[in-house]
């Protein structure tokens, strides 16, 4: 039975903290503790949780704010859960941080907090919602009203995490997808298949890859366990068709070969995509390159505030997806709810955050994108692009007047079919050094003696972009930089970027959570300077006085 957490609003006459000498207790509030009780504990809104728990009369649920609480701590500092656990029992901070005030209050037990992980995730499946994220949006707003933090300024990037997965090669995760299928046989079959599984069920698939050496013997052994995967799928369909190992080695044997006829053959590296299976124990995880470097795992992507006049900047959305998924596409489906949510009206980032999805959504949105890189290649110098054209536009980006380099200024007229087209003055283009040296995009036609320039609304969008850019480029100034250092602290928890996790739902969680502390540690860091400065004001102002009275 669900019931709220509100013994930590009334606090012991007797108790741990109270014991401390004053000196102490005031270190205790002013530590992180302290503001990660006042800034994020306070601020949990418990009731969202209630749907996890029955409402039929039972025993009271352990606390949601102290579980959550816990998920945070776990994730900001990088602890396991045993370590959780000890610091929880024994850390007067830790206790502190989470509105208990005495080591002898809130004891539960460490499958408590498995069962909360297991709700969260089911509640997940079920119904398409993540409470995790949605508790850390809502205490990122009441921050973000408390410190008046300004959002109409953002900055967004991604990184690339990797899950708690071992990194296995073709071969061998199609051996131990052959393993653990023989495993679920009975005795007698794997016993009738002994001819086909037994050069495959003798050791580990590690200690089977180990003994084969270049790439034509992998060739073959590959080929081999082709056949092998093709004929326990056609005779083991009826009676094992519904389980999970069953299910994962028909999606390797599709992703990994082609059936023509009776023929087995296996794919080439080139045509397999990068959603291929990566893991028989993370199967949302995905294969990304980057540059030089390989990925297995998933992609975070962190939206972060950079208002100038800010004293402390938030992240305010974070986003976990399999790393397949382009940063564009993250950009477009975070915008909606970071515009209802905090109003943003500019958005610094990268060359990657651009597309025509990207642009719909941004248009859509009223939120001007500014990027630090353009995709595809640079203009030709001596060709006038369109972005060196000027528009004005609609609140939802359509071109309503076009300016040409040399000042002419035309309707953006809709074109037959579609997009638009502009038809420029013949008189005053016959004038035009560019035209003159043919560097221009218009044409005058053969019947209309009118200089026509067609152009789509994607390449408007292109073009705006292409001018936010360089604009941005003469001031000198890269709002976006900082959001590394945010990218940085969100993952440093976690050594070499390697979530102690799997799975895309328990991933987006820990990340989530690491969020939040990181925010908190900005938090601190802006109060800690400001009540420096303060205290250093009052004691200036005291000696003051102290000699205006001599």
């Amino acid at each position: 039975m669900y019931k709220a957490n509100k013994k930590h609003q009334q606090p012991l006459l007797i108790s741990n903290v109270n014991d401390l000498p004053e000196e102490q207790r005031q270190r205790l509030e002013d530590s992180w503790a302290g503001i990660f009780y006042r800034e994020y504990f306070c601020r949990i809104q418990e009731d969202r949780f209630a749907v996890l728990y029955a409402d039929v009369p039972s025993r009271p649920n352990t606390p949601v704010n102290v579980l959550l609480g816990l998920e945070t701590l776990k994730a900001g500092h990088g602890w396991s859960d045993e370590e959780l656990y000890d610091h929880f029992s024994f850390d007067l901070q830790v206790r502190y941080a989470l509105g208990y005030a005495d080591l002898r209050e809130g004891r539960f037990e460490l499958r408590t907090l498995y069962n909360f992980r297991r709700r969260l995730s089911q509640y997940n499946q079920e119904h398409g919602v993540n409470l995790v994220a949605q508790a850390f949006e809502d205490i990122t707003d009441q921050q973000i009203v408390a410190l008046k933090v300004q959002t109409g300024i953002q900055r967004m990037d991604s990184t690339q995490i990797a899950s708690n997965i071992l990194d296995m090669s073709r071969l061998q995760l199609l051996v131990e997808s052959l393993q653990r299928m023989h495993r679920l046989l009975s005795e007698a079959e794997q016993h009738s298949y002994q001819e086909w599984l037994g050069a495959y069920v003798g050791g580990t698939s590690g200690q089977y890859v180990y003994r084969v050496k270049g790439k034509e013997a992998t060739l073959t052994h590959t080929q081999q366990v082709g056949q092998v995967m093709h004929r326990l799928l056609s005779e083991l369909k009826e009676r094992y068709g519904t389980t999970p190992a069953y299910q994962t080695l028909e999606r390797l044997f599709r992703e990994n070969f082609d059936l023509r006829e009776e023929d087995v053959l296996v794919k080439p590296n080139d045509q397999i995509s990068a959603g291929c299976l990566q893991s028989l124990d993370d199967q949302e995880a995905t294969f990304r390159c980057k540059g030089p470097a390989e990925f297995k795992g998933y992609v975070a992507n962190v939206t972060q505030t950079c208002d100038p006049h800010n004293t402390v900047q938030l992240i305010t959305k974070v986003q976990v997806a399999p790393n397949n998924v382009d940063d564009a596409d993250l950009l477009a489906q975070a915008l909606p709810d970071l515009k209802k949510r905090t109003g943003i009206e500019t958005l610094y980032a990268d060359g990657g955050y651009g597309s025509p999805a990207a642009d719909e959504q941004l248009n859509e949105q009223q939120v001007e994108l500014i990027q630090t890189g353009i995709r595809g290649k640079a203009p030709a110098a001596d060709k006038l692009s369109l972005s060196q054209f000027q528009f004005t536009t609609t609140d939802k980006g359509k071109p309503i007047t076009i300016t040409c380099p040399y000042g002419q200024e035309v309707l953006a007229e809709p074109g037959r079919t579609t997009g638009y087209i502009a038809r420029f003055d013949p008189r005053i283009c016959q004038t035009c050094p560019f035209a003159l040296q043919e560097h221009c995009r218009a044409r005058a036609g053969k019947k209309d003696p009118a200089f026509k320039l067609s152009f789509t609304q994607q390449e408007v969008n292109w073009a705006r972009r292409r001018q936010r850019f360089e604009s941005s480029r003469q001031t000198g100034k890269n709002p976006r930089a900082a959001v590394e250092a945010a990218i940085r602290a969100v993952k440093h928890p976690f050594p070499a970027g390697k979530l102690p996790v799997r799975g895309l739902f328990r991933a987006n969680c820990l990340v989530i959570a690491s969020a939040a502390m990181a925010n908190l540690r900005s938090i601190r860091r802006f109060q800690v300077t400001f009540f420096a400065a303060f205290r250093q004001a009052v004691r200036g102002f005291s000696h003051e006085l102290s000699c205006f009275s001599c």
